[in-house]
């Protein structure tokens, strides 16, 4: 019973760590990267569906991406949906390629960007704190069934804080990591 709390407890807090970076991963720094696009939509034959399943989307250089449909008569919405997403970015469209050039970023956005990463850590270290208190009420509900010892129940909070602990770290590293990333010019 109590490793199974454990283990449910490690799994949900390694899942926020992932949840953070994909949300961290959509801010943009300087640099072009292809995960930028991957919550892009468009519409694909009556669907909504991501830029990335319905084209090719890889490095130019540092700064730039190139799109390349899959098929010619997607590249408007494509592009549509480029220009259309709250990314500020400006696609042009060179034969059947797009590309997405990076605009610089300016100091007063920069400071926006880590200001919005900031919130995004604390919304991770909440939400890893929330999976905490989950455990720890798991571990009273089995001592009040009789199903664990006092100090199992101890030794089980004692870990778990150490799990909370260690992922909280991870959390600010990973913040720490991105704010160089972003006031780097």
């Amino acid at each position: 019973m109590l490793d199974e709390v454990k283990k449910s407890t490690e799994q949900k807090m390694h899942k926020t760590l992932e949840a953070f970076k994909v949300d961290l991963a959509k801010i943009r720094t300087g640099r072009a990267h292809t995960g930028l696009l991957d919550h892009v939509m468009v519409e694909y034959y009556g669907s909504m569906v991501a830029v990335n399943q319905v084209a090719n989307v890889n490095l130019g250089d540092a700064r730039t991406l190139n799109v390349q449909p899959y098929e010619k008569n997607m590249i408007g919405k494509i592009e549509k949906a480029i220009r259309d997403c709250d990314l500020g970015l400006n696609p042009a469209t060179n034969g059947d390629l797009i590309r997405v050039p990076m605009p610089m970023l300016t100091e007063e956005r920069r400071r926006d960007l880590t200001k919005i990463v900031r919130t995004e850590g604390e919304g991770a270290k909440v939400a890893i704190r929330n999976v905490r208190r989950d455990a720890n009420d798991a571990l009273k509900k089995l001592l009040k069934d009789k199903s664990i010892s006092e100090d199992d129940e101890r030794r089980g909070q004692d870990d778990i804080q150490k799990m909370t602990d260690k992922a909280v770290v991870e959390v600010d590293k990973i913040l720490q990591q991105k704010e160089t990333d972003l006031m780097a010019v």
